[in-house]
């Protein structure tokens, strides 16, 4: 997959008139959170979103950006922005303040809390090959096109309706001349993949499920919430392996589990290169199905310049969390020749319960040679493996 900087715009502007009240409809409970709390989550915990804008109703900036500064400590989230009186106007806001490196947008409704991180990855993917994509499910039901009185004009051909939702992505340059023509022109649409639809270019449809629904009326929340019930009651453990290498070097301090352990050589690496640390971090978010270390700590960003990785395991605990998940347990072995580890794995175990917020019971850190074979055998480096077990928190 192309490497290109995906930014997204979350619309929450809506006046939720269906809803029959005049509270706003994302800030309906949902299964113990807020309707917008999911969507806020869902930018958050995606490795492919490097930031994301907030469209608000202009009269509840402060309510936003509380929930998602104060309350989800959204730490991707680049500015809460008032919205217009169309989606089309709220989305418009949200591009502007995208940055310049923008090269794929990503478009999703706050209404719609059950969206899944695998549908970013999906559409961003065929937007990077066609430019266009949304994401769609093929409709179940017969549909019937009707005059102003009524009546039945025709039957549509079933296999050829979709039934549209988002998220939504695009090239920046795509999105942008679309916004720009409509401006113009004063098209007005309902969707951004419309919009590109009517400049006369092609929308690529990615199958979605039915279970992202959109909160539109009262009924919609009781549907989530049961789709919501029938996920805790059959959601299957979830279990990930990471895995992690460093050249051992001089002058390093070598750094295991959090542990400065008395050697001659230290692990090479952008931050602490905590080899053991960082086989944990990729068995969490693989079991989360939330990317890899480095895609949420890249070692070209300056900011994990000799950091320590329990402040990574810190923030990976967070996304995983923010995903739903909770920890059962954690078995890692270390690869190394030399040192002896026995009298610092207590420590080691320790330090990573405290810093994940479970009980030291739950981690199990082991410690092997390779006999004298291969890299960690002569000395040259350090390596560690590590499973998780992940369970949805109820």
């Amino acid at each position: 997959m192309v490497n290109l900087a995906c930014f997204a715009v979350v619309v929450g502007a809506g006046q939720s008139t269906r809803m029959g009240g005049k509270v706003n409809k994302l800030l309906f409970p949902l299964d113990g959170k807020l309707v917008l709390t999911y969507a806020l989550q869902l930018m958050e915990i995606s490795p492919l979103i490097e930031g994301w804008v907030l469209v608000a109703p202009p009269d509840q900036l402060n309510i936003f950006y509380y929930l998602a500064v104060e309350k989800e400590k959204c730490k991707k989230l680049l500015k809460v922005v008032p919205g217009g009186t169309r989606r089309q106007d709220s989305v418009w806001a949200g591009l502007q303040e995208l940055p310049n490196q923008t090269k794929i947008i990503l478009v999703h409704d706050g209404a719609r809390p059950l969206a899944r991180i695998e549908d970013i990855a999906s559409v961003i993917e065929a937007a990077r090959q066609w430019g266009a994509a949304t994401l769609a499910v093929p409709v179940k039901d017969t549909i019937k096109e009707a005059d102003v009185n009524g009546f039945v004009e025709q039957t549509l051909p079933r296999e050829k309706i979709w039934l549209t939702q988002t998220p939504q992505a695009f090239t920046y340059q795509l999105l942008l001349e679309a916004y720009l023509w409509a401006n113009k022109k004063g098209v007005r649409v309902t969707d951004d993949a419309s919009l590109v639809e009517a400049l006369g270019r092609k929308v690529k449809l990615v199958m979605g499920t039915y279970e992202n629904i959109k909160i539109t009326t009262p009924e919609d929340i009781i549907i989530a919430e049961a789709i919501l019930k029938k996920k805790e009651l059959t959601y299957m453990p979830r279990v990930g392996m990471g895995f992690d290498v460093h050249r051992l070097v001089v002058n390093r301090l070598l750094v295991l589990g959090g542990v400065i352990v008395p050697f001659d050589k230290g692990g090479e690496g952008h931050s602490d290169a905590d080899v053991l640390v960082h086989a944990i971090i990729d068995a969490l978010l693989g079991a989360a199905g939330a990317g890899d270390c480095g895609r949420h700590f890249p070692d070209t960003d300056y900011r994990y310049k000799d950091i320590s990785s329990l402040v990574l395991l810190k923030q990976t605990e967070q996304i995983i969390r923010n995903a739903g998940f909770s920890i059962e347990n954690i078995d890692a072995v270390v690869v190394a020749q030399a040192p002896q580890l026995i009298n610092y794995i207590p420590l080691m175990e320790e330090n990573i319960a405290s810093t994940l917020g479970i009980e030291k019971a739950l981690i199990n850190v082991k410690a092997k040679t390779t006999e004298g074979l291969g890299y960690c055998g002569q000395g040259e480096g350090i390596a560690a493996y590590a499973t998780a077990l992940l369970y949805a928190r109820k």
